[in-house]
């Protein structure tokens, strides 16, 4: 017997098909397979109930009649599988613990479960839009967001069979560039002699120069000439923007390394500049753009929510009124280049909650000149986020009131970690310490954020995302750390097959066994809303499903079929949890 994967999947397949031999389904039945109450069953289908209210059928007897097909196909085997019926129409099936040993055997390894899960995204060509910072300024908590979460999201789709094109769309000509040269420029500064931080200096010049701007006004005219001959290609102008680039570039590099972030193009705004004119053609053209007091703009009168307090909505505006382009022009051509060039599918965008009546004009701007154009048009998500608060339940900020700077956060995160590293296990060496602290600093930090549902706010508060106690990651990684031990006293290598094995007995093997089985449908509930906070909870749950089985039932004992049964339970256990934890960025460790 082979058992899928995904035994929900199959199981909805199989209703499907059988389905079609019922006289009162039609093809456009959905069973609504889904994770079941335990109390019932491993999985329920639940679309019976809503399609016999659209139909007018009696939703029990049309229940009875499909469970009745399905007994009689043959396509779910009832010794693998018993299915009942619940309630008005609710179908439940079961798994035996001969189908639950089966799949434990059958998946045994990370590739195992790769291949698995290439089904739910199936080769589909996907760019995902991170951590897109800005140049010039220095990193500061807020871009954790979009660096962890991102990247997450980025390794799940890999996972689940995604060709997936990382996108690092910087910031990197907007008018701080034109603010920035003309302090340069004023103060006479190299910029290769500028400081030990650079992108620290680049920053505080910035500031400076918008002080200057404020007190003396004559001096922004001065920083939009600056900005205007850089955009027209000025050679010193361009020759200051090089380096100014190529400093953020090199302090993001080593943010992106700390946090384990790959990106595989970094196509800034500046990419663009020579692309914008045919944004402006050919939205014209189709008739979609159209003057408003001089700029170029996009209306959508069908969305009121644009309106505010106005009798027309606000217009999408993608030329200002001096010529200038702006996000939304740079926004399009880039879906265009990305649509044209890479062959996108879809595309993921990850900005803070601000952001959402922007991506919400360009989502409707683009399916409008796509269609116009007959343009392949792609699937376009805006995945968003809440803000991370302080213990005031305000914006999180140090006690002077500045924005926390994410080398500061990691740093602290680190060394906070390493006190509670040494204090659990103060006989490792301090080199040994040390990396264990790096690792679980910057896992807790990571994990605290992809824990928290990102449409809410979050409370930072570095006791509990450090505790061993509770869905962190210090009690994930150290879950695994406990499984390492077992393994590294017996001398088995847990990756290794392990023989002997008997089928299930106990209550607390079979809980564990389907707390494991539970992988694929964890994967796809993270997917569907692109939510890692799902697959967080899974594993959290798994871990503690995992201390239950090891609390109740004695791994290492006499009889060999009975250990080599647990044993291996306990690495699957190790596998699915390592998975886990590398699909959220998180690095698990051999022992703490």
């Amino acid at each position: 017997m082979q058992v899928s994967f995904n035994p929900s999947l199959e199981i909805d397949r199989v209703l499907r098909e059988t389905a079609l031999s019922v006289p009162s389904i039609g093809p456009d039945f959905d069973p609504g397979v889904r994770p079941a109450d335990p109390r019932f069953g491993d999985f329920q289908a639940n679309g019976v109930l809503g399609y016999a209210k659209r139909k007018g059928i009696n939703p029990r007897e049309l229940g009875e009649a499909l469970l009745h097909a399905l007994q009689a196909s043959d396509k779910l085997d009832p010794k693998q599988i018993e299915m009942t019926l619940s309630g008005p129409g609710f179908l439940n099936f079961r798994l035996s613990g001969e189908f639950l040993w089966q799949w434990l055997l059958e998946h045994a390894g990370k590739e195992d479960f790769r291949a698995g899960a290439t089904s739910l995204r199936k080769g589909r060509t996907i760019v995902i839009d991170y951590p897109s910072a800005n140049t010039a300024k220095q990193a500061h908590i807020g871009h954790i967001r979009p660096m962890v979460i991102g990247e997450a999201i980025a390794r799940l789709l890999d996972f689940c069979g995604a060709k997936t094109i990382r996108d690092n769309h910087i910031g990197d000509w907007g008018t701080n560039f034109g603010t920035l040269i003309m302090k340069i420029k004023r103060d006479g500064i190299n910029l290769e002699q500028i400081s030990e931080n650079p992108l620290a200096a680049l920053d505080n010049l910035y500031k400076a120069g918008s002080a200057l701007e404020q007190e003396q006004p004559e001096l922004r005219e001065q920083s939009r000439s600056e900005l205007v001959s850089l955009q027209n290609g000025d050679p010193e102008n361009t020759a200051l923007w090089e380096q100014i680039v190529d400093i953020s570039t090199r302090a993001f590099d080593a943010l992106f390394a700390q946090l384990g972030v790959r990106v595989d193009h970094t196509l800034g705004e500046s990419f663009y500049r020579d692309k914008v004119d045919r944004i402006y053609d050919e939205l014209t053209e189709t008739g979609l753009a159209e003057e408003s007091d001089g700029a170029l703009v996009v209306w959508h009168d069908e969305v009121k929510k644009f309106s505010r307090d106005n009798e027309r909505p606000y217009p999408f505006n993608i030329r200002k009124k001096d010529g200038a382009s702006n996000y939304a022009t740079t926004d399009l051509a880039t879906i265009l280049y990305r649509v044209e060039e890479f062959k996108a599918e879809e595309v993921v965008y990850l900005t803070d909650a601000r952001q959402q009546d922007h991506f919400e004009q360009l989502f409707l701007t683009t399916k409008k000149w796509f269609a116009a154009k007959n343009y392949p048009v792609p699937q376009m998500n805006h995945v968003w986020w809440g803000t991370i608060l302080g213990p005031d339940k305000k914006p999180f900020k140090t006690k002077s009131g500045e924005t926390i700077k994410l080398q500061a956060l990691l740093d602290e995160a680190c060394q906070r970690a390493y006190i509670v590293v040494t204090a659990k296990n103060p006989e490792l060496e301090e080199e040994e310490r040390r990396q264990i602290a790096r690792t679980v600093g910057i896992g807790a930090l990571k994990y605290a954020d992809l824990s928290s549902n990102r449409t809410q706010d979050y409370v930072f508060d570095w006791d509990r995302m450090l505790s061993f106690e509770g869905n962190t990651a210090p009690y994930l990684l150290y879950a695994v750390a406990r499984i390492n031990s077992i393994f590294r006293k017996t001398g088995i290598d847990p990756d290794a097959a392990i023989e002997g094995a008997s089928p299930l007995e106990t209550e607390a093997e079979q809980t564990l066994a389907r707390k494991l089985m539970g992988l694929p449908n964890a994967l796809e509930l993270t997917l569907h809303d692109l939510r890692p906070h799902f697959l967080c909870t899974y594993l959290h749950e798994l871990a503690g499903a995992y201390s239950s089985f090891y609390n109740a039932d004695k791994v290492m004992v006499e009889e060999t079929d009975v250990r080599a049964r647990r044993l291996l339970l306990c690495a699957r256990a190790r596998t699915v949890l390592i998975t886990g934890l590398e699909l959220l960025g998180i690095d698990p460790l051999e022992r703490m």
